[in-house]
Parts: structure tokens; sequence; C-alpha cells
């Protein structure tokens, strides 16, 4: 067998396998991490302080339904999360950064495109 075959067997191999490998485990829905208001970045206040006015947002997708896909907020019925955008400096678009809001007025912060949620703590 060649160099080249080699590869190609295991590339083959290893994506034979990838329906096997797991996702690495979120945290319980119950043990959400809290992050307090000061430490949010300033971006996050004025997302905060729109949500808390009912707006104008300034991205077309602020206010849209989360939908909570992967479970790593409390679970609740359809339309019950909202999504808004925080800015990201020097980002050209909505980046990663969102907070998502509850509608009894609890709020969570994500950076990282809804990897990682910490719920913020006023």
């Amino acid at each position: 067998m060649n160099a080249r075959a080699a590869i190609a067997a295991i590339i083959l191999a290893a994506a034979s396998l990838a329906p096997f490998a797991q996702k690495a485990p979120s945290p319980p829905i119950d043990t959400v991490v809290e992050v307090s208001y000061a430490q949010l970045p300033p971006e996050a206040h004025q997302t905060i302080a729109l949500i808390r006015k009912g707006g104008p947002y300034p991205y077309a997708k602020d206010g849209v339904i989360f939908g909570n896909r992967e479970k790593q907020l409390p679970l609740q019925k359809r339309g019950y999360y909202k999504e808004f955008t925080v800015k990201t400096p020097g980002e050209r678009t909505r980046g990663a950064r969102r907070i998502i809001s509850g509608a009894g007025g609890e709020l969570y912060y994500t950076d990282d495109h809804y990897q990682h949620f910490r719920r913020v703590r006023e």
C-alpha cells in the first residue's frame, strides 16, 4: 500500500467513526453559571437597556425567538426566550455575543454563539 492509499484509508476510518464521536457535555440546566451585570462588557449593558426600553434594536434579528434547541437553558415553551445581539467592537457582522431574555425577566449572556450561557445576576 502506498502512502496515499494509507492516508485515504485512515481518513475513511476516521470518517466512519464520526457518528460515534461525542459532543462535550453541556452543564446540567439547573447549574447554569452566573455572571454579575458589572462583569458584562459595556455593549451588553447597552443591549440590556434596549431590551428594558423595548427597542428600537439595531439588528433586524433582535427580538426573534430563541429556540433553546440544545436545551442549555431551563426548558420552557417555544417563544419564551428571545435573543438580542451584543455588539462586538471591530466585528462587521452581528458577531457571537448575545443576550437571551426570558419572558419571566431573566437574562442570559453568551459570548460564543450559544455554546455556553451565564445567567445575568443584577
